[in-house]
């Protein structure tokens, strides 16, 4: 696995696309989230589509047709520095076959951000267009609104992304000691289960330092995800792992016991509690980059910032 190609960092006045690509946005949080981006100087814009729903399903943002319509138009406009997602839910993988990523590589490299359902976005950019992208908070949802780490991390990312080439969380604890390098991927996973298969699906993570974190899971269900991961060979040859927040599942504990269960096994480091993902005050990570764990002091070091 090797590093991909970073995008250039943002400065005052680049001008921000907003997408909608998954579930349903509240105008009240995108407003919010557009005040905030003011606030850092940017010039945001909002695809025409985002406060759309979909007249079937309540659970996506308008049309598949007319997401990909959105993101495909942000992506390609030559006056846009970066496509940021208002919010996550589920609606990617029936828009993201519909994205012309012949137009979108031709287009030249931007800052892409998002998490959550946007995995399966992270993933087409890795294997598609072999570009850098940010697992990051997105413009409309309530951690990006009221938390300030996650406003600074991912500010900073974007602005000065030399001064977060480490990364050290409090809070985290080791699952398995070690030390590891390779580059980072991965992101929500129901979703990176879920893709196994897919046109877009990378064949393993072998290499890779991957980043895994979900929420609203029951325990037996992040076991089958696993399962299904160890059982394909996709975890075959991975260099370490990050665990973030399991927001919404079962009591830490619980969660704890099955990811030792499935994971220690594969005999890498794993580090936990690392702070990005559906918790509080998420951090940015950067996907594509190559970096190197330890598990021990749970410090994550970038070999270059995220963006030049």
């Amino acid at each position: 696995m090797t590093p991909l190609t970073r995008p250039a960092r943002l400065a005052a006045g680049a001008r921000v696309a907003v997408v909608a690509p998954s579930g349903p946005v509240p105008e009240e949080r995108l407003s919010a989230g557009l005040d905030l981006l003011r606030g850092w100087d940017l010039d945001p814009v909002v695809g025409p589509h985002v406060l759309d729903r979909h007249p079937g399903f309540d659970y996506l943002a308008g049309t598949d047709a007319d997401r990909a319509a959105d993101f495909q138009a942000a992506w390609c406009d030559p006056a846009v520095d970066a496509v940021l997602c208002a919010r996550g839910g589920y609606g990617v993988q029936r828009m993201v076959d519909l994205l012309d990523w012949d137009a979108m590589r031709a287009a030249g490299p931007k800052v892409f951000v998002g998490f959550s359902d946007i995995t399966a976005l992270h993933e087409a950019f890795a294997t598609r267009a072999g570009l850098v992208t940010l697992h990051g908070p997105m413009t409309a949802a309530v951690d990006f609104l009221k938390n300030a780490r996650a406003q600074e991390h991912l500010r900073a990312t974007l602005f000065e992304p030399e001064t977060v080439r480490t990364i050290t969380p409090a809070g985290t604890s080791t699952l398995v000691p070690g030390r590891a390098r390779g580059v980072l991927l991965g992101g929500c996973l129901c979703l990176l289960a879920a893709e196994l298969g897919g046109r877009h699906a990378r064949p393993s993570a072998r290499g890779g330092l991957l980043c895994l974190e979900d929420v609203g899971e029951e325990t037996y269900r992040l076991d089958r995800y696993l399962t299904q991961l160890l059982r394909a060979g996709w975890l075959d040859g991975v260099s370490g792992i990050l665990l973030g927040s399991w927001a919404e599942c079962a009591p830490y504990h619980e969660v704890r016991e099955l990811l030792a269960d499935r994971l220690a096994g594969l005999g890498v480091p794993v580090v936990e509690e690392f702070g990005f993902g559906h918790g509080e005050g998420a951090l940015t990570i950067p996907f594509g980059v190559s970096a190197e764990l330890d598990a021990a002091t749970g410090t994550l070091t970038l070999d270059e910032p995220a963006l030049v």
